[in-house]
Formats: structure tokens, sequence, C-alpha cells
């Protein structure tokens, strides 16, 4: 997805919440500006979805929940509202949650040539200093690629790349795949 700012004045992220709530699309709010959400490809879509088939029965036993595209992530109270491609979070205040997920554990982003910049900038800084993040997931649309960052000590992150043929381990939430999974219906699409 794609977030085009819109020119308006600045708003109050009470303001955003209830203003939104009553759009047709989805809107990015990031310290008063608002930012709406364009469509993204069928691969970008596919992948994501892909994430999201596999990841829903593994996490619903351990009570868990996953949500896509159209669930927004509180980074910061009154401050930077996004919407991630997956998010999860176990955090009994989330599991019930009915406007925004504030305590991810996993957050995932998949890269098309109009969001990469924003994915690996801005979004990357700001997700890191959600306290309760463990990973964050970064899954290229157009190669088979993935780069995890999982939180070390302290203020650490380690990095983890992952290319074809491998096997991707969430640790935040004990889960293992083949890359191939995520790339599963649009493979040949890639390979052109």
């Amino acid at each position: 997805m794609i977030a085009t700012p819109q020119q308006s004045p600045k708003m109050s992220f009470e303001d955003y919440l209830e203003w939104e709530s009553q759009q047709e699309i989805r809107y990015e709010y990031v310290k008063g500006e608002v930012f709406a959400m364009t469509g993204g490809t069928i691969p970008h879509n596919d992948i994501a979805l892909n994430l999201y088939t596999a990841l829903r029965p593994h996490l619903r036993s351990r009570g868990c929940r996953v949500n896509v595209s159209d669930v927004k992530v509180q980074v910061s109270p009154k401050s930077i509202y996004y919407y991630p491609d997956v998010i999860v979070s176990c955090d009994p205040e989330d599991l019930n949650a009915r406007k925004f997920i504030q305590n991810p554990k996993l957050i995932v982003e998949v890269l098309s040539p109009g969001t990469s910049a924003k994915d690996r900038g801005e979004k990357f800084a700001y997700y890191l200093t959600i306290p309760s993040l463990q990973e964050y997931i970064l899954i290229d649309s157009e190669t088979i690629s993935v780069e995890r960052y999982s939180r070390g000590e302290g203020r650490m992150w380690l990095y983890y790349p992952y290319q074809e043929g491998d096997t991707i381990t969430l640790s935040s939430i004990e889960f293992e795949f083949p890359i191939e999974l995520l790339y599963e219906g649009i493979v040949s699409e890639i390979d052109e």
C-alpha cells in the first residue's frame, strides 16, 4: 500500500480517529498529518495473505491474533498510526481491540517500489521504538527475498536475510516456514 499526503490542516489524534472511521478509504496518521492509503499490487496482497493464512492457525492456539492491512497499529499514543501489511499481537489488551493494536509482537511490511523507502526508513525507525515489538519483517514483492530484524539486548536489533531455498524463523512466535510459502501462486510472476 502507498500512503499519499492529504492537503489539509493538521488534526489531533482524537479528531483523526473519529474522522477516519467515517472515511471510505484508510488513512495513516503521523504527528497531525494524514496520508491516504492507496491500493497495492496483486502480488503484494497475495504475499500478505499467504503469510496470514499460515500464521492464523498457529497463533489462534497460542492466544494471539494476526491481522492484515485493514488494521492499524498505534506506534505512539496521540502521535503515529500506521497500517502494516501483517501484524501479530499476543497482548490481552489487543485481543479484543476494536480500533487499533497497541502492543504488537511482530510487524510485517511487504515491499514494493512505491513503499520500500518509507518501510525501510520512516516506518522502520518508528516501529523499532515500540516496546512490545520483537520482530520486524520486510518481504520483497518483486524478488524472493525477506529481511528479519529481531530485538536483541538493549537497543540492539539483529539482522537476518533470507533468500530462495531458506527456512524463515520467527522466534517471537515460535514459527518456521519455507520462504517459498510467501510466494506461492506468484513465483512465476517474480521469475519473469
